[in-house]
């Protein structure tokens, strides 16, 4: 009895594997092709929006000719297409690696560049907006990488054409990220540690000077203090907030509080 399941059973996977071979493979439509041809279908159909296609193209196409002017376009290529894709994590991984294989490549900089932009995710506001994410569980370490890598893109090549909007999005990155102190800061008064509060506005004060957040983070640390009973403290910052915002909504009982999210400002 079990000698005649066994033999069944075999029966039945002989069938199986045989019917699986009866299935034509799916042809190759880039067989035979040469590196232009893939560079030129590849380019197609980055510039038509199929980013997928375009990075197997790509990929297809380094992997065929690795050496020569196509094959490091099309890394160059590749890490823009999965950028478009909204993938930016493959998007870094590709302009990492044509860094590390091609560090005195005249278009080098495009990648730090490239880098840059893929690093600082724009679109976590909304995901914390739908997550109901608290302010103090946001990590903006994205928005650090992002600025290390156009600090760093502006050191090592400061001609670059790509240069001058590294600089205005460092600007932008260092603002966002002040207002993020401030929001934590803010998170953490309105929940009475204050002398969290304080410390969190003070790294404001200190490591962003020329932010316009300086002014919602004198007022905060102006509250943390009042609240801590460190009367001298608050009039000290009181005094630096009146020498610079002598004009202040905060004064006036116009402003309660920090303005917009700092995911909010893009």
């Amino acid at each position: 009895m079990i000698l005649r399941s066994l033999t069944a059973l075999f029966l039945a996977l002989s069938l199986t594997l045989t019917g699986c071979s009866l299935i034509p493979e799916k042809a190759d439509e880039t067989r035979g092709w040469n590196a232009q041809k893939l560079y030129s279908e590849a380019k197609d159909a980055l510039n038509d929006g199929n980013y997928q296609r375009a990075v197997e193209l790509y990929q297809k196409l380094e992997a065929r000719y690795p050496f020569g002017r196509y094959a490091q376009q099309a890394q160059i290529e590749t890490a823009y297409a999965h950028y478009k894709a909204n993938e930016p994590e493959e998007a870094i991984a590709a302009a990492d690696r044509f860094i590390r294989l091609h560090p005195n490549h005249p278009n080098v900089d495009y990648m730090y560049y490239l880098k840059g932009l893929a690093t600082f995710n724009e679109d976590l506001g909304l995901l914390g907006t739908i997550s109901n994410q608290d302010l103090s569980e946001r990590d903006p370490k994205g928005m650090r990488e992002s600025y290390e890598t156009f600090r760093e893109l502006i050191e090592r090549f400061p001609d670059s054409k790509y240069a001058d909007d590294a600089r205005q999005r460092m600007v932008y990155l260092t603002n966002a990220m002040a207002r993020y102190e401030v929001h934590v800061a803010d998170y953490y008064l309105r929940r009475g540690a204050y002398l969290a509060a304080a410390n969190r506005a003070k790294a404001v004060l200190e490591h962003f000077p020329d932010s316009p957040a300086q002014e919602d983070a004198l007022w905060i640390l102006m509250q943390a203090y009042d609240k801590l009973g460190l009367q001298d403290l608050r009039a000290d910052a009181e005094r630096v907030m009146r020498h610079n915002f002598p004009q202040s909504a905060y004064f006036k009982g116009g402003k309660k509080g920090p303005d917009k999210p700092w995911w909010q400002l893009w």
